[in-house]
Protein backbone atom coordinates (compact mmCIF):
# COMPACT_ATOMS: atom_id res chain seq x y z
CA UNK A 1 0.00 0.00 0.00
CA UNK A 2 1.30 3.45 -1.46
CA UNK A 3 0.80 5.77 1.70
CA UNK A 4 2.78 8.35 0.00
CA UNK A 5 6.23 8.26 1.25
CA UNK A 6 8.55 9.74 -0.98
CA UNK A 7 10.96 6.78 -0.63
CA UNK A 8 7.90 3.92 -2.17
CA UNK A 9 10.52 4.35 -5.36
CA UNK A 10 13.05 2.73 -3.48
CA UNK A 11 10.95 0.00 -2.61
CA UNK A 12 9.30 -0.55 -5.94
CA UNK A 13 12.53 -0.55 -7.88
CA UNK A 14 13.70 -3.01 -5.57
CA UNK A 15 11.05 -5.52 -5.86
CA UNK A 16 11.40 -5.36 -9.45
CA UNK A 17 14.83 -6.17 -9.30
CA UNK A 18 13.67 -9.14 -6.59
CA UNK A 19 11.55 -10.08 -9.49
CA UNK A 20 8.65 -9.85 -7.12
CA UNK A 21 5.18 -10.65 -8.50
CA UNK A 22 3.19 -7.29 -6.64
CA UNK A 23 0.34 -5.06 -7.17
CA UNK A 24 1.00 -1.01 -6.19
CA UNK A 25 -1.91 0.53 -4.57
CA UNK A 26 -2.06 4.32 -3.60
CA UNK A 27 -3.97 4.88 -0.23
CA UNK A 28 -5.32 7.77 -1.80
CA UNK A 29 -7.66 5.66 -4.38
CA UNK A 30 -8.80 2.44 -3.18
CA UNK A 31 -12.36 2.39 -3.55
CA UNK A 32 -12.14 -0.92 -4.65
CA UNK A 33 -9.42 -2.24 -3.29
CA UNK A 34 -10.63 -2.90 0.04
CA UNK A 35 -13.40 -5.58 -0.72
CA UNK A 36 -12.59 -9.22 1.05
CA UNK A 37 -12.16 -10.34 -2.25
CA UNK A 38 -10.02 -8.09 -2.96
CA UNK A 39 -7.51 -8.47 0.05
CA UNK A 40 -8.00 -12.24 -0.23
CA UNK A 41 -5.44 -12.60 -3.49
CA UNK A 42 -2.61 -11.58 -1.54
CA UNK A 43 -0.39 -13.99 0.55
CA UNK A 44 1.36 -10.34 2.16
CA UNK A 45 1.32 -6.70 2.25
CA UNK A 46 3.17 -3.90 2.75
CA UNK A 47 2.47 -0.56 4.27
CA UNK A 48 4.67 2.33 3.20
CA UNK A 49 5.35 5.63 4.93
CA UNK A 50 3.62 8.90 4.10
CA UNK A 51 3.72 12.36 4.03
CA UNK A 52 0.93 13.92 5.68
CA UNK A 53 -1.62 12.31 8.72
CA UNK A 54 -5.31 11.22 7.05
CA UNK A 55 -8.32 9.70 8.65
CA UNK A 56 -8.95 8.14 5.54
CA UNK A 57 -5.79 6.83 5.24
CA UNK A 58 -5.36 5.61 8.70
CA UNK A 59 -8.83 3.70 8.30
CA UNK A 60 -7.65 1.67 4.94
CA UNK A 61 -4.43 0.70 6.67
CA UNK A 62 -6.07 -0.34 10.02
CA UNK A 63 -8.50 -2.53 7.79
CA UNK A 64 -5.14 -4.08 5.77
CA UNK A 65 -3.84 -4.89 9.48
CA UNK A 66 -6.63 -6.61 10.56
CA UNK A 67 -7.47 -8.58 7.52
CA UNK A 68 -3.93 -9.79 7.58
CA UNK A 69 -3.77 -10.84 11.78
CA UNK A 70 -7.33 -12.78 10.95
CA UNK A 71 -6.24 -14.37 7.79
CA UNK A 72 -2.95 -14.74 9.22
CA UNK A 73 -0.80 -13.01 6.19
CA UNK A 74 2.65 -11.62 6.46
CA UNK A 75 2.95 -7.60 6.89
CA UNK A 76 5.46 -5.41 6.80
CA UNK A 77 5.07 -2.29 7.74
CA UNK A 78 7.60 0.94 6.89
CA UNK A 79 7.45 4.14 9.37
CA UNK A 80 4.12 5.23 9.14
CA UNK A 81 2.98 1.50 8.54
CA UNK A 82 4.50 0.54 12.13
CA UNK A 83 2.83 3.16 13.38
CA UNK A 84 -0.52 2.57 12.36
CA UNK A 85 0.12 -1.05 13.25
CA UNK A 86 0.99 -0.04 16.87
CA UNK A 87 -2.06 2.10 17.04
CA UNK A 88 -4.38 -0.75 15.81
CA UNK A 89 -3.27 -2.95 17.76
CA UNK A 90 -3.76 -0.36 21.17
CA UNK A 91 -0.23 0.92 21.10
CA UNK A 92 0.43 4.60 21.27
CA UNK A 93 2.61 6.96 19.03
CA UNK A 94 4.17 10.35 20.19
CA UNK A 95 5.26 13.44 18.39
CA UNK A 96 9.25 13.82 18.42
CA UNK A 97 10.89 16.80 19.79
CA UNK A 98 12.23 17.44 16.49
CA UNK A 99 12.54 15.15 12.94
CA UNK A 100 14.85 12.41 13.02
CA UNK A 101 16.20 11.82 9.90
CA UNK A 102 19.69 10.68 8.78
CA UNK A 103 22.08 7.28 9.20
CA UNK A 104 21.10 5.56 12.50
CA UNK A 105 22.61 1.83 13.81
CA UNK A 106 20.04 -0.12 14.93
CA UNK A 107 21.07 -3.09 17.65
CA UNK A 108 18.39 -6.14 17.32
CA UNK A 109 18.40 -7.69 20.99
CA UNK A 110 15.68 -10.29 20.40
CA UNK A 111 16.35 -13.42 18.01
CA UNK A 112 13.88 -13.08 14.64
CA UNK A 113 13.21 -14.03 10.89
CA UNK A 114 14.60 -10.56 9.12
CA UNK A 115 17.15 -9.19 11.02
CA UNK A 116 20.24 -10.06 13.31
CA UNK A 117 22.96 -8.22 15.32
CA UNK A 118 23.57 -4.21 14.34
CA UNK A 119 22.04 -3.09 11.00
CA UNK A 120 22.92 0.54 9.78
CA UNK A 121 19.65 1.93 8.80
CA UNK A 122 17.70 5.37 7.41
CA UNK A 123 15.47 7.48 9.65
CA UNK A 124 12.94 9.83 8.73
CA UNK A 125 10.15 10.68 10.61
CA UNK A 126 8.45 12.82 12.76
CA UNK A 127 6.30 10.31 15.05
CA UNK A 128 7.44 7.40 16.92
CA UNK A 129 6.09 4.68 18.37
CA UNK A 130 5.84 5.52 22.26
CA UNK A 131 4.30 2.50 23.70
CA UNK A 132 3.13 -1.10 22.23
CA UNK A 133 -0.05 -2.53 22.74
CA UNK A 134 -0.05 -6.46 24.16
CA UNK A 135 -0.09 -7.94 20.78
CA UNK A 136 3.15 -6.51 19.75
CA UNK A 137 6.72 -6.93 20.93
CA UNK A 138 9.92 -5.10 20.44
CA UNK A 139 13.17 -6.97 18.57
CA UNK A 140 15.53 -4.03 18.06
CA UNK A 141 16.29 -0.42 19.30
CA UNK A 142 18.62 2.44 18.51
CA UNK A 143 19.83 5.44 20.38
CA UNK A 144 17.51 7.79 18.77
CA UNK A 145 14.52 5.18 19.02
CA UNK A 146 13.24 2.85 21.46
CA UNK A 147 11.23 0.57 18.94
CA UNK A 148 13.07 0.09 15.68
CA UNK A 149 11.71 -3.03 14.95
CA UNK A 150 8.37 -4.77 16.30
CA UNK A 151 6.98 -8.17 15.31
CA UNK A 152 3.38 -9.29 16.14
CA UNK A 153 3.25 -12.16 19.08
CA UNK A 154 2.36 -15.09 16.62
CA UNK A 155 2.08 -13.86 13.25
CA UNK A 156 4.66 -12.88 10.77
CA UNK A 157 3.82 -9.35 11.07
CA UNK A 158 6.92 -6.86 11.21
CA UNK A 159 7.41 -3.52 11.60
CA UNK A 160 10.55 -0.77 11.36
CA UNK A 161 10.43 2.66 12.55
CA UNK A 162 13.08 3.78 9.80
CA UNK A 163 13.16 3.11 5.78
CA UNK A 164 14.24 -0.40 4.98
CA UNK A 165 14.29 0.72 1.71
CA UNK A 166 16.63 3.42 1.74
CA UNK A 167 19.61 1.23 2.93
CA UNK A 168 21.38 -2.13 2.40
CA UNK A 169 21.10 -3.42 5.29
CA UNK A 170 17.29 -2.64 5.54
CA UNK A 171 17.04 -3.65 1.70
CA UNK A 172 18.03 -7.28 3.00
CA UNK A 173 14.80 -6.88 5.88
CA UNK A 174 12.78 -6.84 3.06
CA UNK A 175 14.65 -10.09 1.42
CA UNK A 176 14.04 -11.52 4.60
CA UNK A 177 10.53 -10.82 4.87
CA UNK A 178 9.92 -11.71 0.98
CA UNK A 179 11.84 -14.90 1.81
CA UNK A 180 9.50 -16.27 4.79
Amino acid sequence: MDNGSIYTKNLRDFLLEQNVKYEEHNAGNTQNFLTPDQLQKFDSFILTGRKKNNRILNAINSKIIKHTISEKKQLLGICYGAEILTLTLGGTIKKSNKQVKGKETVIVEKKNKICQNEIDVFESHRYEISQLGNQLHCLASSKSCKYEVIKHNEHNIFGTQFHPEMSSDGLSIIQAFLSL
